[in-house]
């Protein structure tokens, strides 16, 4: 579907892609930052069941688009600075399945609620609907 971009002058990582390509004509769908809160606003406690939701958020949204993980060509993962990354990467490769989009991780001091231990934003693309 996407061109995955792996030039041979950069480090290879089996866990996301250097740069993808997208075909001209696709839809494009940009995901709000997801985090790990219900729709009630109930926050779980700890990173491993924050991120498994932040990410079935996601994927949430994508599928409103008709869209899945392979969709997905660039995201964004926020983590507050000392989280333990290790359940967060499991969640989100388990969300990603076989995709490996180009990606960003970035810590932080904080998110928008203190109970909030990682947040993910997403940009995906797809062929248009007929």
């Amino acid at each position: 579907m996407h061109k995955q971009l792996k030039p041979a002058d950069l480090r290879s990582n089996p866990n996301y892609s250097q740069g993808i390509e997208v075909a001209p004509g696709q839809r494009f769908v940009a995901v709000a930052g997801q985090t790990g809160q219900r729709a009630d606003g109930s926050v779980p406690d700890g990173i491993a069941a924050q991120a498994d939701l932040a990410w079935a958020n996601v994927m949430t949204v994508l599928r409103e688009a008709g869209m899945g993980p392979e969709h997905i060509v660039h995201y964004t993962s926020y983590l507050v600075a000392g989280t333990d990354t290790v359940p967060y990467d499991e969640a989100r490769l388990r969300h990603l399945g076989a995709a490996r989009p180009a990606s960003t991780k970035i810590y932080v001091a904080g998110l928008a609620r203190p109970q909030l231990l990682c947040e993910v934003q997403a940009f995906a693309a797809a062929p248009e609907r007929d």
